[in-house]
């Protein structure tokens, strides 16, 4: 099975990538652009198949590895291989 974790930065912490985001998009002649947020999407193919496992997998990879705590927020979901 697959896992995807989506990691973004905490409301109130500044986001430099997502204002330049934000500006380039406005300077493209996009009009009505509020605030953009830029994060990151992970997929892992894990060879677990129980989905309390897996998901018990994925919350120590992101408290040790892929979100940093003090930051960011991050959401897993289970997702089907294939």
């Amino acid at each position: 099975m697959k896992v995807r974790v989506r990691v973004t930065l905490k409301p109130g912490i500044l986001d430099p990538q997502g204002k330049a985001i934000g500006n380039a998009l406005a300077g493209l002649g996009f009009g009505g652009i509020g605030e953009v947020r830029q994060g990151k999407m992970i997929e892992i193919e894990l060879a677990e198949t129980d989905p309390a496992r897996i998901r018990q997998q994925a919350e120590a990879m992101c408290k040790q590895l892929l979100a940093n705590p003090v930051t960011e927020d991050y959401a897993i979901e289970i997702i089907a291989s294939g």
